[in-house]
């Protein structure tokens, strides 16, 4: 994705004396939280994902898990065990992704998966970030002339089972008053290719899975039309286990820690130009000072290792999510009109 991901990471600039315990061979500060301990014992981050969905996550030609979904996951590597590559990727399907993650199979759930009240209070799981505000749109193909999805009275519409989308579409018809007929197929790849053979109308998914989709058709994604309308709304992003404070404080503020970095202007390319600053905000994100990593049980070189291996927000954006023809829209800054917030470290 970018040469920084290669270059381990005690290049750059040497931080304080203070600030570096994994460089010094002091090992990192002790933790309470058991799913840090597990990670750092095993030396990898178990990271469960899809492996799918173009820009979020998909394996690339040569054999490289892309997308923002696949970064956050680097970025808590990078945070934690001190290099954004010591990530073991698990491919998980919608209808598995909570329980493994709640039977400890993986560390951390990063697959387009959407915040909800019933997914928070009664899976035992809690979301620690938003890096994706996402909603549920409806594709359909271009020669079926339909241009709104007021326009799909009784038509048949593809849909995963046992998600948030699959609701959407239910709560949706039903305060439209439009019949449909709902095509229940529970893998990804075979519902998709349902759509494409005709077996249904239309499809209906994450608005970034629709334009990962018809991104993937190449020179044929004209072919297919997106619907304006959205019929849903929501956040998506990481998941952890209830229970482990810490690990939720770290999962929270490895994201926390881009948005901040964008919103200063620090970003891979340029982290070593601020070695000298004086602006308080940027010395507190790189750990030159306030010891802020401590708190998390982590030394506090652990954001500006998440900016030089991995970028800020901005930087993932722009090669994750931008390819794919989406707009920051709900994604910008707060600071531009956005709903991407980060309180301040401190």
């Amino acid at each position: 994705m970018r040469g920084a991901w290669a270059c381990v990471w005690l290049c750059g600039f040497v931080l304080a004396a203070a600030t570096t315990v994994f460089a010094q061979g002091g090992g990192p500060p002790a933790s309470s939280s058991p799913t840090l301990q597990a990670v750092r014992a095993r030396g990898a981050l178990l990271c469960g994902t899809g492996g799918e969905i173009p820009g979020f996550s998909m394996i690339d030609s040569g054999g490289i898990m892309r997308g923002i979904d696949a970064d956050y996951c680097r970025a808590v590597a990078a945070a934690t065990l001190g290099d954004a590559n010591k990530v073991k990727w698990v491919s998980l399907t919608a209808q598995n992704r909570f329980t493994a993650l709640q039977s400890g199979e993986v560390d951390l759930l990063v697959r387009n998966t959407g915040w909800s009240l019933t997914r928070e209070s009664s899976l035992g799981l809690e979301f620690a970030g938003v890096n994706f505000w996402d909603g549920t749109s409806i594709i359909v193909k271009t020669a079926s002339g339909v241009k709104s999805v007021k326009q799909l009275g009784g038509a048949s519409i593809c849909v995963l089972p046992g998600t948030s989308t699959e609701l959407d579409l239910a709560d949706w018809a039903r305060s439209e008053n439009i019949a449909y007929t709902p095509v229940l197929i529970g893998s990804l790849s075979e519902i998709r290719q349902a759509f494409l053979s005709g077996r249904c109308d239309a499809y209906t998914s994450d608005s970034s899975q629709l334009a990962g989709f018809r991104y993937m058709q190449g020179a044929k994604a004209g072919e297919l039309t997106i619907l304006p309308e959205a019929i849903g709304i929501g956040p998506s992003g990481a998941m952890v286990r209830k229970g482990d404070d810490k690990w939720f404080d770290i999962v929270r503020w490895t994201h926390f820690a881009t948005v901040v970095a964008e919103s200063l202007g620090v970003s891979s390319t340029n982290i070593d130009s601020f070695k000298d600053t004086k602006n308080p905000d940027i010395r507190r994100l790189l750990g030159l000072e306030s010891n802020l990593g401590r708190s998390l049980g982590l030394d506090d070189a652990w954001a500006a290792r998440i900016i030089r291996q991995v970028g800020n927000y901005g930087e993932l954006w722009q090669h994750d999510i931008t390819p794919l023809g989406l707009d920051r829209g709900r994604n910008a800054l707060w600071t531009k009109g956005g709903l991407q917030f980060a309180p301040q470290l401190r």
